[in-house]
């Protein structure tokens, strides 16, 4: 059981696989920022250097805590075992690849304080090249509307520039901060995601308990994106699209036919397919540019 919380600091949870490339910059960064008490990693059993990395930080660092798991449960099963640990009135998931400012938390902290009816609040995210990323601001996803528009439905939400704190339907769960009570209360993230849209479900139940989710667009962080994810692609188009089937079945399926459903299953397998080709297709040729580099360098 968690302590008695401490009021006003932060949790910040950082759930690491295969992360060492900048897992380290991203623990240094959590520790510099405003109002963060601790930091809780859980290290999905990782074969690079990122354990390391995080222990190393945690013996120069009390506020750090090291979880290593042998396995790989998923996000949402580590990030519910870090919030377990959670001894804080508040409560960040901050992917191991995303790099807070200093005022990063505290700013979508005092967002929520200012108006409580808020319940989770995300930031704008940018790549390495300042391009935007849409994903931040979306509507509940529907496979019924991708089905009906032959795929084309856009589920992305514009940035309203009349609002600091713009409310939509969904953010990113790259970075997330909610109050632990409430994060508590709706049950966490829903262990049967392995990877990909457990972020939207948590929005959802969000809701659902009668709390708004909203996007400071004033707050902006760096996303460099998808590091563990490069290694596996195909694992990863899985688990997304396996994801997408478990989102349908909770909150769809109920209200749409049996033949319908079916035909959305159809629809997902197929399109898993067609997405596990391209990736695979990419990674064979990175792997062929990498191959032919190296045998360059090694004639010279």
């Amino acid at each position: 059981m968690a302590s008695e919380p401490i009021a006003a600091a932060i949790t910040a949870v950082v759930v690491s696989h295969y992360s060492g490339a900048t897992l380290g910059e991203c623990l240094r960064r959590l520790l510099a920022a405003d109002q963060v008490g601790h930091v809780i990693v859980i290290d999905n059993g990782s074969g690079d250097d990122s354990l390391t990395i995080a222990r190393t930080a945690a013996a120069a660092n009390p506020r750090i805590t090291v979880l290593a798991r042998t396995d790989n449960p998923g996000f949402a099963v580590a990030c519910n075992q870090g919030a377990e640990r959670a001894s804080t009135d508040w409560l960040a998931m901050v992917n191991p690849d995303l790099m807070v400012e200093p005022d990063t938390l505290a700013r979508l902290q005092a967002a929520l304080i200012v108006e409580p009816e808020l319940g989770l609040i995300g930031a704008e995210q940018v790549d390495a090249e300042g391009r935007l990323d849409p994903a931040v601001r979306r509507r509940d996803p529907s496979l019924i509307a991708l089905l009906a528009s032959a795929g084309r439905a856009d589920f992305t939400i514009a940035r309203d520039p009349d609002r600091r704190v713009q409310r939509v339907d969904a953010i990113s769960g790259a970075l997330m901060l909610m109050p632990t009570e409430l994060f508590r209360h709706i049950g966490g993230f829903d262990p049967g995601y392995r990877l990909h849209v457990e972020d939207l479900d948590l929005c959802r139940r969000v809701r659902r308990a009668g709390r708004a989710v909203a996007i400071a667009n004033d707050v902006r962080v760096l996303h460099v994106r998808g590091v563990s994810s490069r290694r596996r692609p195909i694992w990863v188009e899985w688990h997304k699209h396996r994801g997408i089937w478990r989102y349908f079945n909770t909150f769809e399926a109920a209200q749409v036919s049996a033949p319908l459903r079916g035909l959305v299953a159809l629809a997902v397998a197929l399109h898993f397919l067609l997405a596990a080709v391209r990736a695979g297709w990419r990674t064979w040729r990175h792997r062929t540019a990498d191959s032919a580099t190296a045998r360059a360098g090694h004639t010279r």
